[in-house]
């Protein structure tokens, strides 16, 4: 099963392998590996595609055809090479090893070995040498690579498995035994090696850890946050952190009575997330938190994925199968509450949001997980500073990477969404809007699904600018060619919409604005974009809590 220490294990490997020079005359292989390792990480595998990779990673233009051009497939033949490559040498004693398996393009982590046992009569405090072969020349460049890509475990215990022979290798040949004087300049040379080494390797960490997301040790006590922090809790993880898509840094589990700790097979599917690790781990049973707050209104948000009952699931079942009651501060906020029909299907992502949350008299917000037919069970915790009544705005655009606009307001990047691919869109024109928001959009048969607050009413802004379709695009074409149904709640609100004659023009955005809408009873806003001509297609979208 996978850990939250695993899984940062792999993106730390992927990080060594790039920090390590062996694509430096390989730029198209560093882009494709850094592109299917980011999907792979954001649980989004099923976008390896060919298409994807050579739009997205290699600058193909929207227009590629994979039957007339084999960039990807020759590019994926030469990364898997180098990677045999390195891990046949300089690589060899990785731990773990990265993949890419013929004839597909996602990518798989192969635990190699255990990390060597200490040796007895090997020289004490050296920093470990993961191929003390490729230090038999002084060059910096190896070295850095080397150490590099040791774990943050080893660089902070260091292993003895530094041979003697191998630090040997790095100076003269070592003098005749016989010799009495050069016996001792001998072995003060292999203490000044070995000081020398240690110090470059000390140093070289610590420079490591400003560039690698590392896992951090659990801290023994848990001090309340301070106004304006924020509170991230993986439940039933036991010890590290996890630092997700968004550069958002989540701890193990704390604050907790009763209750046990449990994972998901490390090769389930969360649907509906970018962050598959935060629904990986849960906390089961008869339990509670009591999390200790600074004075003051937050946000609290609950996660769920149920990745025991349902279809396909270890357990079968489905709706029903698993009820339970949430209390906070010693209030019901859900009772018979049955995570999979509140999601919609098993293993999907589920997300309750509360506002207004004040930690009680003694300072803490307490949380309560009682069983009606089944055990409760939780994934995650988030607890962040709060607005008077309101929920904090959605602003997502439907890229891979968030950006700050020209007005200085930040969007998200793309997530909530089931169905449809991202792809950019550079030839954007946009003349009347911020063009960078409409370079990039999420075009299919689309549903975004965003937690709200309930009760409530919600403005919710939709944006869109026709970047194939019209005169002067890639796709040609005009008014027509593109046409949609926009439904909010199950609700159609534009019917046949059409970007490009709604716009009038390829250089101008349209922005579809609803009020007023309230959450359907799950507490979800629902927009869908279902085609009838081609494709949906969607730049940005925006929901804000209307509450005085």
């Amino acid at each position: 099963m996978q850990t939250a220490e695993m899984f940062e294990k792999e993106r730390l490997e992927v990080d060594a392998l790039l920090a390590s020079g062996i694509f430096s005359r390989a730029p198209n292989l560093a882009l494709l590996l850094r592109y299917v390792c980011d999907k792979y990480f954001d649980g989004a595998a099923d976008e390896i595609k060919e298409y994807n990779i050579a739009v997205d990673a290699l600058g193909r233009k929207p227009d590629f055809d994979q039957k007339r051009d084999s960039i990807v497939r020759v590019e994926a033949h030469r990364l898997r090479k180098r990677l045999k490559e390195y891990y046949e040498g300089e690589g060899a004693a990785h731990e773990l090893q990265i993949e890419i398996p013929s004839g597909q393009y996602t990518p798989k982590f192969v635990r190699v070995r255990a990390p060597a046992a200490p040796i007895a009569g090997r020289t004490e405090g050296l920093v470990p040498l993961r191929n003390p072969e490729t230090v038999q020349a002084p060059a910096d460049g190896q070295t850095r690579s080397t150490l590099a890509a040791m774990s943050q475990e080893e660089a902070t215990h260091p292993v003895e498995i530094a041979t003697v022979p191998a630090v040997m290798e790095i100076g003269p040949a070592s003098p005749h035994p016989d010799d009495a004087a050069g016996s001792a300049r001998w072995r003060r040379w292999l203490v000044l090696a070995a000081f020398t080494l240690l110090v470059v390797g000390a140093a070289l960490f610590v420079m490591s850890r400003s560039h690698y997301r590392r896992i951090s040790a659990s801290v023994s006590t848990f001090p309340a946050a301070l106004p304006g922090e924020e509170v991230r809790i993986l439940c039933g993880v036991e010890s590290g952190s996890y630092t997700d898509s968004f550069e958002r840094s989540w701890q193990s589990d704390r604050y907790f009575t009763g209750g046990s700790p449990v994972q998901s097979p490390s090769n389930q599917v969360i649907w509906g997330t970018r962050d598959q690790q935060i629904y990986r781990n849960r906390r089961e049973g008869n339990f509670s938190y009591d999390i200790p707050l600074k004075p003051g209104i937050y946000e609290l948000r609950l996660y769920f994925a149920e990745t025991l009952f349902g279809e396909n699931n270890a357990a079968g079942g489905g709706e029903t199968t698993r009820l339970f009651q949430v209390r906070l501060n010693g209030k019901p906020v859900e009772s018979l509450f049955d995570v999979i029909a509140d999601a919609g299907s098993p293993s999907m992502a589920d997300i309750k949001v509360f506002k207004d949350v004040s930690p009680a008299a003694d300072g803490k917000v307490h949380l309560d997980f009682l069983p009606d037919t089944k055990s409760p069970f939780l994934n995650a915790i988030s607890i962040q500073p709060g607005v008077a009544g309101k929920i904090r705005p959605y602003r997502i655009a439907a890229r891979d990477h968030g950006l700050t606009d020209s007005r200085g307001v930040t969007w998200d990047p793309d997530h909530y969404a089931r169905g449809g691919q991202i792809i950019p869109r550079l030839n954007s024109s946009v003349e009347n809007a911020d063009p960078e928001l409409f370079r990039s959009e999420r075009f299919g048969n689309i549903t975004y699904a965003l937690p709200v607050a309930q009760p409530g009413k919600y403005t919710v802004n939709l944006y869109f600018a026709e970047n194939w379709f019209g005169e002067g695009n890639p796709g040609g074409g005009g008014v027509g060619n593109r046409a949609f149904d926009i439904l909010l709640n199950g609700a159609l609100l534009k019917k046949n919409f059409d970007i490009l004659k709604e716009s009038g023009s390829i250089k101008r955005a349209v922005i579809v604005t609803q009020r007023g809408v309230e959450p359907t009873p799950q507490g979800k806003i629902l927009i869908s974009l279902v085609p009838s001509q081609n494709y949906a297609a969607i730049n940005a979208l925006e929901v804000i809590d209307e509450s005085p």
